[in-house]
């Protein structure tokens, strides 16, 4: 265990090991109301130091947690000064309570916690305090902060994770289960998620530790690379390689969808870089349309060509008319 992933909270809320609840609800209430996001907007060494002196409130005014703490910040001093006898402080027991499970101190917070722990628990990449006094349900944005409140009597503590999804689970919407500390949920993601949507799971979020309510949990979407589709705004967007007999002649090609093949018109003379729109093939929305699907095309040159293919692109050379660089006669510096 790195020895400086250990936080001091006494020394963030600016107390010593001594001090009593109310010295430590009274340290909060001053820091939290300094470093609010309410009145420092786009500050965000002030956001940092926010959620840093939430996190310590929420130990510390908790007796058996911060017991717990003041239990491993004594291991942690053992670790950073080297065990007797090369025990590295592996299976050390301080009270009944083994501190060498944990691989960093954070770990060990997240379990004290309740919080999302990475590893095999799923969506639990990360996790960060919100202080929320409203909100909106389902997918888009929320009022992160609300007004500003007496942080002592009326906030809730909201927590924030990403779930990474597939392309198809997104699309089509699926279930997830989720640990939080001791308990299990199960999330039903709606069809039409897109990368940055939030869900919101009421109630399901931390306790906190000034108003004993509990808030709510966000999901916030992420996706996994496609080797095909892509997102421009709420359209799905792809490239697709067409010959150049088909980029001068047209052609009628077949283009993956959501949905499964559909065929495409090519028009003769396309460009290649110009893109088709295929109207209601895209993503689906919260209102079940569809978005627009765009095409991007490339016309794709064979390296590799037979003699008689070699023999017929010459004849098109010979009697070619079209000169794309005609204008360019006409550029001087």
């Amino acid at each position: 265990m790195a020895a400086t992933d250990f936080k001091d909270y006494y020394q963030i809320l600016g107390v010593n090991k001594s001090a009593t609840q109310e010295d430590i609800k009274k340290a909060f209430r001053k820091l939290a109301r300094k470093y609010h996001p309410d009145v420092n907007q786009g500050n965000k060494q002030a956001e940092a130091r926010f959620k840093e002196v939430n996190e310590a409130y929420e130990v510390l005014s908790d007796p058996e947690k911060r017991q717990k703490y003041d239990q491993f910040g004594q291991y942690w001093k053992q670790v950073g000064q080297g065990f007797p006898n090369g025990a590295g402080g592996a299976g050390v027991d301080m009270n009944g309570f083994d501190f060498g499970q944990y691989s960093s101190f954070d770990d060990f917070i997240n379990e004290l916690l309740g919080r999302f722990a990475g590893g095999n628990r799923a969506g639990g990449q990360s996790y960060s305090y919100r202080t929320s006094t409203g909100g909106a349900s389902g997918f888009g944005g929320f009022n992160d902060f609300g007004g500003f409140q007496d942080m002592g009597r009326n906030s809730a503590q909201d927590s924030e994770a990403t779930i990474t999804l597939s392309f198809a689970e997104a699309f089509n919407g699926v279930q997830k289960r989720f640990n939080l500390g001791n308990e299990t949920i199960d999330v039903r993601i709606p069809a039409g998620a897109k990368p940055g949507s939030r869900l919101r799971v009421r109630g399901k979020g931390p306790v906190s530790p000034s108003s004993q309510r509990r808030g709510d949990l966000y999901l916030v979407v992420e996706l996994g690379t496609h080797p095909f589709f892509k997102f421009d705004g709420d359209n799905l967007v792809c490239e697709v390689q067409i010959t150049p007999d088909e980029a001068v002649l047209g052609a009628t090609i077949e283009v993956p969808t959501p949905d499964g093949m559909v065929d495409v018109k090519i028009p003769a003379g396309v460009r290649s870089g110009q893109s088709l729109r295929l109207r209601g093939k895209g993503w689906r929305n919260r209102n079940g349309a569809r978005t627009d699907q765009l095409v991007k095309i490339a016309i794709a040159t064979p390296k590799n060509i037979s003699e008689q293919e070699r023999e017929y692109y010459e004849k098109i050379r010979d009697i070619r008319t079209f000169n794309p660089r005609s204008n360019l006669q006409q550029f001087r510096l």
